[in-house]
């Protein structure tokens, strides 16, 4: 567990950008109103609880690829100045069968030189990965990928949170129903390990084993899968066909950075009571 015990409190953060895709816009951490709070949601709660007049963005938005993100998100994030910046973006691209890797890598360099010289932190990530044969499948790019993330880091100045590393986060039981977003405990644990990396003392271990699996039987495993390709592959690979994305026409649920209203806010982005597991939308 990343701790910070024996260090000096980390500085007040008293802004917060979050930008990327649906892994930061927050599907599947689904709300009672049918929108999506998400890891970035629940870290600008902790924050915005230790200082006064905190103010939040987030700009991320389902199925964007690294391109849109730079083109679309980081001038905007950029000229907020905040104090904490994340950025999380690539996968989208990765996961498609076709995908120059020169190009993803450069646009996140560009995306990255902008970011760091206009907030006192920047933190990248490697992305988790649901255990299954996608991830065997796209394993090589996305290593690839996140060796050069950790080289990113290390010119810039920015930090890195390995969720990739995190066994925990592979499990299975962590993603929803359509095989490619956290459920609500995945997101809990994206949040404190990005807590931790920001030095503050864990709350959580984000890393803890989750209890032993009870393998469903042949025919529920069938039924599953069968309900996964209804719901979520076909309308994938229809998008993918007709060149269409699950975030178009879709706005920023936070386009600016402004503060979190309290009367308002708090029953968005507490994360009260969800330390329960949890089991719609592709990228």
């Amino acid at each position: 567990m990343d701790s910070a015990t024996n260090s000096p409190a980390p500085p007040a953060i008293t802004s917060f950008v979050a930008l990327g895709d649906s892994f930061t816009e927050g599907m599947s951490d689904l709300l009672p109103d049918g929108g999506y709070r998400g890891w970035a949601d629940l870290l600008a709660a902790r924050l915005a609880a230790r200082t006064d007049g905190f103010r939040y963005a987030n700009l991320a938005v389902r199925g964007k690829l690294i391109r849109q993100i730079a083109e679309e998100q980081v001038d905007v994030a950029a000229a907020m100045g905040a104090d904490l910046v994340t950025l999380v973006g690539g996968l989208n691209d990765v996961l498609r069968p076709k995908c120059d890797m020169d190009t993803v890598c450069g646009l996140l360099e560009e995306s990255v030189a902008k970011l760091a010289p206009n907030c006192r932190h920047l933190v990248l990530m490697r992305s988790p990965g649901r255990r299954g044969p996608v991830l065997e499948r796209y394993r090589t790019r996305m290593e690839h990928l996140f060796g050069f993330i950790d080289g990113l880091a290390e010119r810039h100045g920015a930090l890195v949170v390995d969720l990739y590393g995190c066994d925990a986060l592979g499990d299975p039981r962590m993603w929803a129903d359509d095989r490619l977003h956290l459920t609500t405990e995945g997101h809990r644990r994206v949040a404190e390990a990005v807590w931790q990396r920001l030095g503050h003392e864990p709350e959580t271990d984000w890393h803890a084993a989750l209890p032993p699996a009870v393998l469903p039987g042949w025919y529920a495993r069938r039924v599953a899968d069968l309900r996964f390709t209804r719901r979520h592959l076909l309308p994938w690979i229809g998008r993918r066909l007709t060149g269409r994305s699950s975030g178009d026409g879709l706005t920023p649920k936070r386009p600016d950075l402004a503060p979190l209203a309290p009367a308002v806010d708090r029953g968005r982005y507490s994360d009260a009571g969800l330390t329960a597991l949890a089991c719609d939308d592709t990228p």
